[in-house]
Order: C-alpha cells, then sequence, then structure tokens
C-alpha cells in the first residue's frame, strides 16, 4: 500500500469502529468515542437550539465534527444538496428538513457502517428526500452539475488529495452553486511538521490545510468568493472554521 493509501484506510477503520459504537447508543448513554469526540471542539456540542429535537438522537449523538455546516449554508426550499463525509446522517436529515419536500438531500460516505448507520437514521427520522450513496469525495459518484450546495463537516482534512476533492465539488455543482463547509484550519504560518505535532491525520489535525492553502485551491479550482472563517480553537493555532465560495454562473 502506498502512505496515501494507508492513511486512507485508517480513516476508514477508525471511523467505521466509531459507526458500530455509535449504534449501540441508548436512549440514556452517549457513546461518542473518547479519541473522536472532544468537549466543546468537535461533536454534538456544536449544535445549537432545538436542531436536536428535529432529527433522531443517534444521529445527533452521531455527530464527529468540527461545526454546523447547515447553520451557515444558507439552504433554501427546492435545492439539492450534497454531504461529503455523512457519516450518521446529522447534516443529511437537518439539510432535508430546511429544503423540504421539493428539495433533496444526498449523503457520501466511504463507511459501510456509516451508510448503515445513516440510513437507519433516515428511517427512523421518516425521511424520504435523502439518499445515501457510497463513494470517495476524490471521485464523487454524481454526474455534473446536479446540486446547488455542498456541505461537510470536518471531512476535508481527512484527505489526501484535496486538490482532488475541490475539482470534483466545483464539477457537481451547478453554476452558481455554492460550499458552506465547516473543517479544521491552520493558521498560516504553521508548516506540516507543527501540524503532525498538534495531532493525528485520523483526528482531523495532521491533515489539515493551512489559511492560504485552502484559499488557493478554491481558486486553482475556478471558485469565486471563497473566505476562510475561524470560529474556535481546537488545537494551538489550528481552528475550527467556516469555508464558503461560489461557482461561477456563467
Amino acid at each position: 500500500m502506498t502512505e496515501k493509501s494507508e492513511i486512507t484506510e485508517r480513516v476508514r477503520a477508525r471511523y467505521a469502529t466509531a459507526a458500530v459504537q455509535l449504534s449501540d447508543v441508548s436512549s440514556t448513554s452517549c457513546c461518542v468515542p473518547t479519541d473522536l469526540g472532544n468537549g466543546d471542539v468537535f461533536g454534538s456540542a456544536l449544535y445549537t437550539g432545538n436542531e436536536n429535537l428535529e432529527i433522531p438522537e443517534e444521529a445527533f449523538l452521531a455527530s464527529l465534527g468540527c461545526g454546523n455546516p447547515t447553520a451557515v449554508a444558507d439552504l433554501h426550499p427546492g435545492e439539492t444538496v450534497l454531504d461529503l463525509g455523512s457519516g450518521g446522517g446529522i447534516d443529511v436529515l437537518l439539510s432535508a428538513r430546511r429544503v423540504g419536500p421539493t428539495g433533496f438531500a444526498y449523503g457520501l460516505d466511504m463507511t459501510d457502517e456509516m451508510l448503515r448507520l445513516a440510513r437507519a437514521n433516515a428511517a427512523k427520522a421518516q425521511a424520504t428526500n435523502v439518499e445515501f450513496i457510497k463513494g470517495q469525495m476524490e471521485a464523487i459518484p454524481l454526474p455534473d452539475a446536479t446540486v446547488d450546495v455542498i456541505i461537510s463537516n470536518c471531512v476535508i482534512n481527512l484527505s489526501t488529495d484535496k486538490n482532488a476533492v475541490i475539482s470534483e465539488m466545483f464539477r457537481v455543482l451547478k453554476p452558481g452553486g455554492r460550499l458552506g463547509i465547516s473543517d479544521v484550519v491552520a493558521e498560516n504560518h504553521l508548516s506540516a511538521e507543527d501540524r503532525i505535532e498538534r495531532g493525528s491525520y485520523t483526528g482531523c489535525i495532521a491533515g489539515a490545510l493551512s489559511n492560504q492553502e485552502y484559499l488557493d485551491a478554491l481558486a486553482a479550482a475556478g471558485f469565486l468568493d471563497a473566505t476562510v472563517e475561524y470560529t474556535h480553537e481546537v488545537a494551538p493555532e489550528m481552528h475550527g472554521s467556516i469555508v464558503k465560495a461560489v461557482k461561477p454562473s456563467a
């Protein structure tokens, strides 16, 4: 195996284990794996208001992300949404409610165990305008110009080929489509070695892009109006962030 494929397999195995653990969640226990959840910087604590009442508890507790992309994506009725690395399905189910019966929400995940968990959560939520599909975000199994909005919650940092991910996002977005992503982002002065010292690849730290690297990659793919906004620190000089950009309409 190459180094990149070894990292991908470690990510898959870690989140497959998490899915199995989360499938055993009962109404009286929160068993988010301690090495994946981390207080108020990762997980369901980042969702506010009544969002935990909108979807099954299992989906809410299954959040392992670093933000709440549905809160920043400004979803509208009738839109089609794609969630990259959809995990237990929390952001897909929340998106499906926001786009309404005339809209649709896709969830993409490479982990069979997470897909089973997400589909079970969708059935409990009686969500009919959702579909969970297997695949990798470096080669999204959807046609060109399919979706209006792409969201993702602390997953792009796990990819070993982020330029491919960003290129694929550009491809599947409709003209005028937009990104509303939560991800871990490093401050510009941190080297790759600095990021590795602060945490593991599978823990969403070592593989994070810097602020400028993110902006440069989005611009190179063709996106406009790209922004990176820090929301909270998840490791020294590394931040949970909101990343936004727009595909040109022409």
